[in-house]
């Protein structure tokens, strides 16, 4: 082989293994700042506490939610929840927090794709039906969510709304995630064989939720 050629190898090696190296820095980082800020309320190993605190590294919500997505509810937290604002860990450590629940990941990244699907058109009026019949049950009324003594999480909150796209409320509410009590709602496994257009309503609705 030319020398060139094993020069030109060896840096690639180095350079894979130094991003390597970097990678690993910086989960072991992100899980050292989760114990030390978020483990209290969403449990050593992140898995949740049903009526307290959500999973953060199901599979499913990883697979669909955008790193933008992770850091704005870690910086910002959710207001009229218990989620507190952590804006005062700084970007970098925020970040390393999100690189560490990734490393939890056991699915494809389709948070691009998710994002990119179209916007509901649905009929508001009609969804509202549908979630007061299906999802008050576990999420309230208007979508309060523990407050409201429910098991499923404040989905009616801006904190919620306005930073989940409809392809991220869409692929929830049709496939749910799993181990967790939010099952899929279509097909005839799902809790209810929700049409595309019905979940189209189920999501206008929501979105009228923020203003409550």
């Amino acid at each position: 082989m030319p020398k060139r050629a094993v020069c030109s190898a060896l840096l690639a090696l180095l350079t894979t293994t130094t991003a390597y190296a970097t990678d690993q820095a910086t989960i072991k980082k992100g899980e050292a700042l989760y114990n030390q800020n978020c483990a209290v309320c969403h449990q050593a190993d992140a898995i949740g506490k049903p009526g307290f605190a959500p999973s953060l590294t199901n599979p499913e919500l990883l697979s669909i939610a955008s790193d933008k997505f992770f850091e704005s509810t870690i910086r910002d937290g959710r207001v009229g929840t218990g989620m507190p604002p952590f804006s005062h860990l700084g970007r970098k450590n925020i970040k390393a927090i999100v690189a560490f629940l990734r490393s939890h990941s056991k699915l494809p990244n389709r948070a691009k794709a998710v994002d990119a699907q179209p916007e509901s058109h649905g009929d508001p009026r009609l969804g509202k039906q549908w979630f007061d019949d299906i999802c008050s049950t576990c999420h309230g009324v208007n979508g309060d969510g523990y407050a409201a003594g429910g098991t499923g999480t404040a989905i009616g909150k801006a904190g919620f709304l306005n930073k989940v796209s409809d392809g991220f409320i869409r692929e929830t509410i049709k496939h749910g995630r799993s181990n967790t009590r939010m099952l899929g709602f279509s097909d005839a496994s799902g809790l209810a064989n929700l049409s595309d257009q019905e979940i189209d309503d189920v999501i206008a609705y929501m979105r009228t939720l923020v203003n409550k």
